[in-house]
C-alpha cells in the first residue's frame, strides 16, 4: 500500500513539473541598459502561435532574424548563452517554427505542414518583426535546415532582407546523403569491415 501511494506521489509530482514546463509564463535573462530589449512570448503568425525570444543591447541596432535547423531543432533554449557578442551589434530574434518547441499546440492540426508552409511562416515573422522593432528590412540567417527555409524566404520577397546568411548551407541534400553514404562506405572498406559494407549497400539500394 505505501509503495502504490509513494508511487502515485511520484506520479503526480511528475505532472505538475510537466504542467509547469508547459504552460508558465515565458522569460530570458534581463540585458541592463534602457535601450535594451529582453522577450521571449507567444505571438499569432500566419494563424499559428509561434514562441519568439527577441534580445539585444540597443533596439536601434539591425535586426538579425535567424531560422533554427532541424527540421523542429529550436534553439531558443541556449541561443543566449553563446549570443552575447552578437546582442551586442544586433538586436537577434529567435523563432521556434511552426510545431516545433514551443511553437507546437497539442490540438492543433498540422496535417498541412510543409516546406512551403514554414517559408510563408517566415515571411510573416518578418513583417511582424519588422514593423514591431521599427525596421524596412532584417538581416536573415538561416542554420542547417533553416537555411532552406530562409533561402526561399529570401528569394521569394528579397526587398524584405539588408542581406541574408547561412550557416550550415544546405544546398542538394540527397547528393550531399549519398556523398556522405559512400565516404563511410569506403571506409568499411578500408577497414576489412565487410559486414558494414554489406549492411551500407542495402542502404544505398
Amino acid at each position: 500500500m505505501k509503495r502504490k501511494r509513494k508511487a502515485a506521489n511520484v506520479f503526480g509530482v511528475i505532472l505538475v513539473l510537466v504542467g509547469i514546463a508547459l504552460f508558465s509564463p515565458a522569460w530570458t535573462s534581463r540585458i541592463k541598459g534602457e535601450d535594451s530589449i529582453h522577450v521571449l512570448e507567444q505571438v499569432k503568425i500566419n494563424g499559428s502561435g509561434h514562441e519568439i525570444m527577441i534580445r539585444g543591447r540597443d533596439k536601434d541596432n539591425p535586426v538579425l532574424l535567424v531560422v533554427h535547423g532541424g527540421p523542429g531543432t529550436p534553439e531558443i533554449p541556449y541561443a543566449a548563452k553563446y549570443q552575447d557578442v552578437l546582442e551586442a551589434h544586433f538586436t537577434v530574434v529567435h523563432y521556434d517554427q511552426r510545431a516545433s518547441g514551443k511553437s507546437y499546440h497539442f490540438f492543433e492540426d498540422y496535417s498541412s505542414l510543409s516546406t512551403d508552409l514554414l517559408v510563408e511562416d517566415l515571411l510573416a515573422m518578418t513583417d511582424y518583426i519588422a514593423e514591431r522593432l521599427g525596421k524596412e528590412k532584417v538581416i536573415l540567417m538561416g542554420h542547417s535546415f533553416g537555411t532552406y527555409i530562409g533561402m526561399q524566404a529570401a528569394y521569394r520577397a528579397p526587398e524584405k532582407y539588408e542581406a541574408y546568411i547561412g550557416a550550415g548551407q544546405m544546398s542538394d541534400t540527397g547528393e550531399s546523403e549519398m556523398d556522405s553514404l559512400h565516404y563511410v562506405m569506403s571506409q568499411a572498406q578500408k577497414a576489412g569491415n565487410a559486414e558494414d559494407v554489406a549492411d551500407l549497400q542495402e542502404v544505398a539500394e
